[in-house]
């Protein structure tokens, strides 16, 4: 920020003139409050108190209805938003993320125990970067606690042969049936205007038995309606296997009360105030520093200093007196408030006062802030706020840094491993769920009688207790063995 401040006069006190300078970065003046940036309450974001009507769209000549994500069907958005404007939500978001991933998802061999070597699965893998497509479902998961799974069927239904995850903030779900059943995923930018074409329409199987589904489907097992398998695509139209080769899989994490979108528990944060209270603490400290932030400085100046100067400098027409006295002020400002003056000196004059005997100062500055930093005094909510945002997100505020000053290292690096251990061990519930589209492929493709699926954690442990150095294993495989022995 630029400054463009003078001295201001603040009072006469004896032979001296007093007068008060912002330090370098400040303004003077009125400048904005913290309310004046702040405007919203974040819980409107979740305001649900309303019925949510279903809304229609135009696709291919045929008329669908769907359910709006959200009152405004821009909830996901919204959260999208809220989570990155926090530094601490989006910290925790990502720490949960990297410790859902764990080790990544690995197949490997029911009767070894081991990482397999199949040549189809590891090319499956492969050309499907499952790596990629497990941490983008895992993302999903911690910020909309549901994933949808893309599966695509080579040309003869055989075998599943592509995975492509479908990013839930994109996806909605079509009012369910008289059954009580969800036919279609709609996939479209719903920020947009939706114009006909623009909805990736996909079949969804059957949420609870999607790999039984997907065969009843395809003719390979009877249909629980009729008790007779569908019959070849090329056969009637009643009873006839789909010639679909795309379908979509909905993984969800259960909440309370949910019908079509689960309510992620995180969002107690925003309606519990934890949030605006954090963003308020945040705006609050800007606002005093930069806007509302009191003289940083005392500058007491001598009556005789002006008259020195100016005989100094032969200056005796009272106009050009005035300017020169004009001009040090902004000198003396300048000197304070540039930070290139940082570690320089002001040289000024002094004499004895023949009265009292005492050193008289022509310029005086006195650092009225020295040793203070402004909005200190909000510490202690800031680590409050922190923790409680933490709190809501299921996040032990000292794993990911979030408590501010001393009280950040009072654990020691055991407590930390624990706490890691039992952080990992809670994901294992949203393991259990993430797996359900993997399984479905290995049975649909017929691995599941050799092969298996799971998500590895990484697991710190320490070794030769005795040993002054201790060492370090990470990255234990399926059956908790570490991969790195010496």
């Amino acid at each position: 920020m630029e400054q463009n401040s003078t001295l201001n006069f603040i009072e006469k006190r004896g032979d001296y003139e007093i007068y008060g300078a912002s330090a370098a970065g400040f303004t003077n003046g009125h400048s904005a409050s913290a309310n004046a940036e702040y405007s919203e309450n974040s819980s409107v974001v979740f305001d649900d108190s309303g019925i949510i009507q279903p809304r229609t769209f135009t696709q291919g000549g045929k008329t669908y209805k769907y359910v709006p994500f959200g009152a405004d069907d821009m909830l996901p958005y919204h959260i999208i938003e809220k989570v990155g404007e926090n530094m601490v939500m989006a910290q925790n978001k990502l720490f949960n993320a990297l410790t859902c991933y764990g080790q990544g998802v690995r197949f490997y061999d029911i009767a070894t125990e081991k990482k397999t070597r199949n040549r189809d699965i590891c090319d499956f893998y492969f050309r499907n970067q499952l790596n990629r497509f497990f941490i983008e479902q895992v993302l999903d998961m911690k910020y909309f606690f549901f994933t949808v799974t893309v599966v695509v069927l080579d040309n003869e239904g055989c075998h599943i042969v592509q995975v492509r995850h479908k990013e839930s903030c994109y996806c909605r779900f079509e009012k369910a049936d008289e059954n009580g059943r969800i036919n279609h995923v709609f996939y479209a930018n719903w920020k947009n205007t939706v114009k006909d074409g623009d909805v990736e329409v996909i079949e969804l199987l059957d949420e609870i038995d999607p790999w039984g589904d997907l065969r009843v489907r395809m003719g390979l097992d009877p249909d629980p309606a009729t008790g007779e398998c569908r019959r070849a695509a090329r056969g009637d139209a009643f009873g006839r296997a789909t010639r679909t080769r795309k379908f979509a899989i909905l993984t969800r994490f259960p909440t309370p009360g949910y019908q079509y979108y689960p309510i992620p528990f995180y969002v107690a944060t925003f309606k519990d105030s934890w949030y605006d209270i954090y963003e308020l603490i945040g705006k609050g400290k800007r606002a005093k520093i930069r806007n509302s932030a009191p003289p940083r400085f005392q500058v007491e100046v001598h009556k005789d200093y002006w008259r020195q100067i100016c005989e100094e400098d032969g200056i005796t027409d009272p106009d050009k007196i005035k300017a020169r006295i004009k001009q040090e002020k902004q000198n003396i400002n300048d000197f304070i408030g540039g930070n290139e003056n940082i570690g320089k000196t002001w040289i000024s004059g002094f004499y004895i006062d023949p009265a009292s005997g005492k050193e008289v100062h022509m310029v005086h500055i006195v650092d009225v802030e020295q040793g203070r930093k402004e909005g200190g005094d909000w510490a202690d909510d800031v680590q409050e706020a922190s923790n409680s945002l933490c709190y809501g997100d299921n996040v032990h505020p000292n794993l990911v840094g979030a408590t501010p000053g001393k009280s950040a290292m009072n654990n020691s690096g055991s407590d930390k491993r624990e706490l890691f251990l039992l952080k990992q061990a809670a994901e294992t519930a949203f393991h259990d769920v993430l797996l359900e589209p993997f399984r479905v492929i290995l049975y649909y493709n017929g691995w599941q009688e050799k092969y298996d699926v799971d998500v590895p954690f990484i697991v710190l442990t320490t070794l030769d207790e005795n040993e002054e150095k201790k060492k370090v294993k990470l990255n234990p495989d399926a059956n908790g063995n570490n991969s790195n022995e010496d």
